[in-house]
This record gives C-alpha cells, structure tokens and sequence, in this order.
C-alpha cells in the first residue's frame, strides 16, 4: 500500500560575506583561539552586515535551494521559516520571503523553537503535507544571532554565527516501505522547567525591549547528549532502523564536544558526522541546513542515503527527524 512522503528535492544556503574569526575576537573581549577552540570547536562565524536582515539571508537560501531542486517559485504553496531573530516583531519574516520569492499564493508563517527551529519546522511541514493540503514547500532557518548577542559577554558572543538554509519539499506517493525515500520520522519535544538555561532577557511583553542572550552553558552542556539521544532512539526504534545503518549523522551544530558526545553515546562512528560548527559557529535555527547544503555540495549526501537529523535549543526544546535523501 503506497503512502505519501515528504521528499527533499534541493537543499540551499546563504551566509553574510563578513567573517568573523577567534583572533579578531580576542582582541574585542577576554579570550582566545585556543580557548575557543578547545571547548566548542568553532573557528569562525559570519556575521551580517548593517541593513541585512534575517528575510534577506532567508530569501537567497530559498532562492538557492529551488534552483538546486529546479523548481519554480510559482509552485511553492507553503514556507515554514524557523527563526528566533525575525525581520520585525509582526508580520512573520516568512511573509517577507514570500514576498521576495514573488509567491502570491498558499501560506507562510514563522516558526520559533530557538536552535531546534529547523526541525520542528520540517516536522510540521511533514505533517501539513502528507495531509495533502499542501503540494510542496520551502522549509528554511535562518538567523541573525549577532543582533542579540552581548558583545562584553566572552561565554556566548564567541558562539553563534548568522546564516540560512533551505530545503525545498514534495508530496510524493513511494511504497509504504522502510526503504521509502523521504521524512520517515521525526520526533520533537520540550521541557519548560529549563527555560532560565537559555533564553534572551527582553521582549514585547516583557520587557519591550530586544533583549540580549544569557545562557548557562555548563547546565546546558549536561543536558543536551541525554535529550539528543532520547528523540534519536525514539526514531529508531519507530523505523527499526539502526546507527549502524545511518549513512550521514548531521546535528545541530552548537558545540562540537556536544556533537562528538552524542555520536559516541550512540554508537555513530566519527566518519558519518557532518560537521561545519568550525566555520560556521552555532547558527541556531540555521545550522542544520548549512550543514546539510555543505555535505550535498561536497558529494557527501547522495539520493538513497540515510540521513539522520537532530537539534536541541533553548526552551528546552530538542528533536530529530530521520529521512531517506
């Protein structure tokens, strides 16, 4: 009995042309490369530039992710953009994109679920069009973290990076079989009692200010391998499929000792990991599309293979979605 996927057909990026890098930070704030390095794996970040906004990198992802799944705009009927830094408090940034796409038709709303954005929004876009209400969608993470960063805080401005990423998905009728290619799964949960661990000290109603983020990085270090490895257990044991037989481990790249943790508590060998924390620091809600559009451009990610997705962030919130490339 055949059932409907959502199938990946392209995968896009866009990262501001300005590069930040360690040795230009340390000599901002109390710090240095090694220091960085040695505890999160980051060498570098992208940083946007004045009067480049969250929709712009978005935009460019988007349009980069439908040229690489030849796609026209036109026939896209739903965005679903995960970000924790939009263009404006209302309307949603994905309206700008939309917009910018030159899109008039199907719908487009912001999603916030801080670094686990990306997959919360390709869980919800899943389920929107195995429905069949929608034929084919722009999934898209993109951030401007630099806008909230304390940049006398040398425990979080050495951390995050702007960026976006996209993927372009499709309603395809496939088998019903383990083998199907497309979403096969995805897991997401959250656990309010952590809010205080990380989040950002404004807002609307709060505060009526931006805000800056604060984060309390030894709690959420401990955290994060036993709430990833949580959501990818649950993946297995709904597909039976095991780490063995993933091709690509691709996480959210937040810290690459977080990272290294969880594939070994998992039993993911190193060689399967795609990593990109170093060039492209934590991106949020971004980091899992960049990484998986560097993985596609190198020729590591090929059409049949097991792609295994995970992300955790503030809230907390975490999940992870397996798919079949």
């Amino acid at each position: 009995m055949t059932t409907l996927r959502s199938v990946i057909l392209g995968c896009g990026s866009a990262l501001p042309a300005r590069v930040l890098s360690n040795q230009e930070l340390a000599a901002k704030v109390e710090t240095s490369d090694e220091w960085i390095v040695q505890r999160t794996g980051i060498r570098q970040r992208h940083i946007a530039a004045d009067g480049e906004f969250t929709s712009d990198l978005a935009i460019q992802a988007a349009k980069a992710a439908l040229a690489n799944a030849h796609v026209d705009p036109q026939t896209i009927d739903l965005i679903v953009l995960g970000t924790s830094t939009p263009d404006n408090t209302f309307p949603a940034t994905a309206v700008t994109v939309q917009a910018g796409l030159g899109i008039t038709r199907g719908a487009a709303f912001d999603l916030q679920a801080v670094c686990s954005g990306f997959v919360y929004a390709l869980s919800i876009t899943d389920g929107l069009l195995r429905t069949g209400t929608y034929t084919r969608a722009l999934v898209i993470g993109a951030e401007t973290f630099s806008r909230i960063l304390d940049w006398k805080d040398r425990t979080t401005c050495v951390l995050f990076g702007d960026g976006a990423g996209a993927v372009v998905l499709e309603a395809q009728q496939q088998p019903g079989e383990k083998d199907d290619r497309g979403i096969l799964t995805t897991h997401l949960r959250s656990d309010g009692r952590h809010k205080s661990k990380l989040y950002v000290d404004g807002g609307p109603s709060s505060t009526m200010t931006v805000g800056h983020l604060r984060m309390e990085g030894r709690a959420v270090f401990k955290h994060a391998v036993a709430m990833i490895t949580d959501v990818i257990e649950d993946a297995f044991r709904a597909t039976g499929y095991t780490a063995s037989d993933i091709d690509w481990f691709v996480p959210h790249q937040a810290n690459k000792r977080i990272i290294d943790d969880s594939a070994h508590k998992l039993g993911i060998a190193p060689e399967k990991v795609v990593i990109t924390v170093d060039q492209h620091g934590n991106t949020s809600a971004a980091s899992i599309p960049l990484a998986l559009n560097v993985a596609i451009r190198d020729g590591r990610i090929k059409k049949g293979d097991l792609v295994l997705l995970e992300a955790m962030g503030g809230g907390f919130t975490w999940g992870s979605a397996l798919v079949r490339w």
